[in-house]
């Protein structure tokens, strides 16, 4: 009887703690500041991705980048952030603060999410989401990718990762086929 009564107390004491845990969501500023810190300590590029938890294709995302193929890949070059935003009235404690006004600073509240970023050590905007011809500025707004699925949209997922990672012809198209590969899955 006292083995059920310490499983009970076990139990709600880790129900507590993830009610905690969601109520004291990091600030995208606090989040970002320890990205940097990394990135300048291991020598890589930061990726934002926003999201929410309603979101499939944001989930599809993250399932894309944690496939085995990709993650090395991606881990190796990036220290991989996630921005919770736009969430429902009842998972608004999932949200960043901070996170919308980032979001609108990079034009990424018009377009839908996912929304990405890569960013340097320092904060420098190095390149996003938004689909535009290759050398046009970043200041030039376009389409979301989002998800990079269709070919239009890996060719320029690929050419993010190859202008801001170390990642060879090889590793890109590899990604690049994952990522088509599971956006029907």
């Amino acid at each position: 009887m006292k083995l059920k009564y310490l499983l009970l107390t076990i139990c709600c004491l880790l129900v507590l703690s993830s009610v905690k845990a969601q109520d004291d969501a990091k600030s995208a500023h606090i989040i970002l500041r320890e990205a940097y810190q990394q990135a300048a300590k291991e020598k890589k590029k930061v990726f934002v991705i926003f999201h929410a938890s309603w979101c499939g294709w944001c989930h599809k995302m993250d399932m894309a980048m944690n496939e085995a193929a990709c993650k090395k890949l991606l881990n190796d070059n990036y220290i991989i952030r996630h921005l919770t935003v736009m969430e429902s009235d009842k998972n608004k404690s999932l949200e960043n603060a901070g996170d919308k006004e980032l979001l609108t600073k990079y034009g990424g509240d018009r377009t839908g999410i996912p929304f990405w970023l890569v960013l340097d050590k320092d904060g420098k905007l190095l390149a996003d989401s938004q689909l535009r011809p290759q050398g046009v500025a970043l200041e030039t707004k376009g389409p979301n990718i989002g998800y990079p699925g269709s070919d239009e949209e890996v060719v320029a997922f690929k050419n993010v990762l190859k202008q801001t990672s170390s990642l060879n012809n090889t590793q890109l198209n590899l990604i690049g086929k994952r990522f088509q590969e599971l956006k029907g899955g």
